[in-house]
C-alpha cells in the first residue's frame, strides 16, 4: 500500500512539473538563456537592476510568461 501511495505522489508531482514546463514553454527552447547577455545577467548575482539592463532585457525578450499586474 505504501508503494502505491508513493507511486501516486510521484505521478502527481511529475504531472504538475510537466504542466508548469508546458505553460512556461521551457521545453520549446533550445537553450535556457536567450543569449550571452541574459546568461551574464542571470549569473551575475543579486544586484540592483539598472535602466540599461531593463531596456536590454525588453529588447532581447529575456522573459517568458508575463505576470498580470506587474
Amino acid at each position: 500500500m505504501k508503494k502505491l501511495v508513493l507511486i501516486a505522489v510521484v505521478a502527481m508531482l511529475l504531472a504538475g512539473c510537466g504542466s508548469a514546463a508546458k505553460r512556461s514553454e521551457f521545453l520549446e527552447h533550445s537553450t535556457m538563456y536567450q543569449n550571452v547577455d541574459h546568461l551574464k545577467y542571470s549569473w551575475g548575482g543579486y544586484t540592483n537592476t539598472t535602466p540599461a539592463e531593463v531596456e536590454k532585457s525588453a529588447k532581447q525578450n529575456w522573459w517568458g510568461v508575463p505576470q498580470g499586474g506587474h
